[in-house]
């Protein structure tokens, strides 16, 4: 582990919180040349997951930087000319293809690894490889069924294998079809002079530790490690030699490091005011949250319905750089349904019926139903700030 030179720079709170804006993607002009492409390579990572309320979280994350942008044009974005790749990351992410080197410690780590939970049969990883060199690129269903019985965790060989080929980086999945991964052999998917594992692990650390921090602007250890989900033992043997420096930041109560490049120029620009995932990566992680935002966040889909508090898939609102509120939503028809909203006061009324129309809009409803407000005496302003927005 490298000795580490005493912080030279000490940010406020707020200077923090304004770096990682920046870094995330919500302060300043959004490079629209660049779109969702230019936003996956700033995240270097986008969270997929199965819950669609008003979209998918990958759909979500580009529209709350860049706006109303083609729900098509996103899903083409990722998957056309070999630009993204889906592998394990801070979950289930979509990443840059130029990223494919960097796992490689993660594609040995699982090729080593001597215990699973499904049972891989004889024969069935060479036959699903096979199947794919002269077939491909196929879903599991196409491969021969993904499970045994109707119940999720059933898993079919076919599916354990290709699963299997998948974390070892044989095979990659290069798009999602109705939901259903779509494998192919990695050499045929990912660019020859990427089709590499070359990087030994410290070397693949070292740069997914910096691009974490570039991407956070400015973080803790745990924050860095939990953005590609690396332990806290692999970010401090190479932390001191990826380029980010060491900082404090005033009520964090704890080291931090931060993006040189992020540091020379003040953070300025119009901020963002939109609905956010509950899997953007600017939320994410609970405690980072609640330190730059005070603001306490917690994905309730799978909490039992009687204990949620603040709805099955609460997004945050994001305005002004501050988190002012959040909102469960639903469509019914061509309606956006707010089934429940909290509000940080009444000043952010405006602010969330304003993020709840755009979204509207985005999603081709043409209204919008509030159904409850936490608060019942901030329930006519917001009604109020909706009618006339839509009006």
């Amino acid at each position: 582990m490298t000795t580490l030179p005493p912080p030279a720079t000490e940010l406020s709170a707020d200077e923090a919180r304004r770096l990682a804006l920046r870094a995330q993607g919500f302060l300043g002009a959004p490079d629209r040349r660049a779109g969702v492409r230019g936003v996956l390579r700033h995240l270097g990572a986008v969270q997929l997951d199965t819950i669609s309320v008003l979209a998918r979280s990958h759909e979500l994350v580009p529209y709350a930087r860049l706006g109303a942008v083609g729900r098509r044009t996103v899903d083409d974005a990722y998957w056309t000319d070999t630009h993204a790749f889906e592998y394990w990351s801070h979950a289930a992410c979509i990443l840059p293809i130029e990223e494919w080197p960097h796992f490689a410690f993660r594609r040995r780590a699982y090729r080593n690894r001597p215990h699973w939970n499904h049972h891989l049969p004889d024969g069935d990883y060479d036959r699903v490889v096979k199947q794919l060199r002269t077939e491909g690129p196929l879903t599991a269903t196409d491969l021969g069924g993904a499970k045994k019985t109707s119940e999720w965790w059933d898993w079919s060989g076919t599916k354990v294998a290709v699963e299997r080929a998948l974390m070892y980086g044989e095979v990659v999945c290069v798009e999602r079809r109705g939901w259903k991964r779509v494998y192919d052999l990695a050499e045929r998917a990912v660019p020859a002079a990427l089709l590499h594992d070359d990087l030994d692990d410290t070397e693949c650390l070292r740069r997914l530790v910096r691009l974490a921090g570039q991407s956070l602007g400015v973080g803790t250890r745990a924050d860095i490690a939990d953005y590609h989900r690396l332990k806290a033992e692999q970010v401090d043997a190479v932390i001191g030699d990826s380029g980010l420096v060491p900082v404090t930041v005033q009520g964090w109560g704890r080291p931090a490091w931060a993006d040189p490049a992020a540091l020379e120029t003040p953070p300025r620009g119009r901020h963002r005011t939109t609905l956010l995932s509950p899997f953007d990566s600017l939320v994410w992680e609970r405690a980072r949250t609640e330190r730059i935002f005070g603001f306490t966040h917690r994905l309730e889909a799978y909490v039992p319905k009687q204990k949620r508090v603040h709805g099955y898939f609460a997004m945050p609102v994001l305005a002004g750089g501050r988190l002012v509120g959040r909102v469960d939503p639903a469509r019914e028809g061509r309606t956006l349904v707010a089934k429940q909203i909290t509000l940080a006061g009444r000043k952010a009324a405006p602010a969330v019926a304003q993020a709840l129309v755009e979204a509207a809009s985005w999603v081709d409803c043409t209204d919008v139903r509030v159904e409850r407000v936490e608060t019942p005496e901030l329930h006519e302003p917001l009604t109020r700030e909706l009618a006339r927005l839509l009006a």
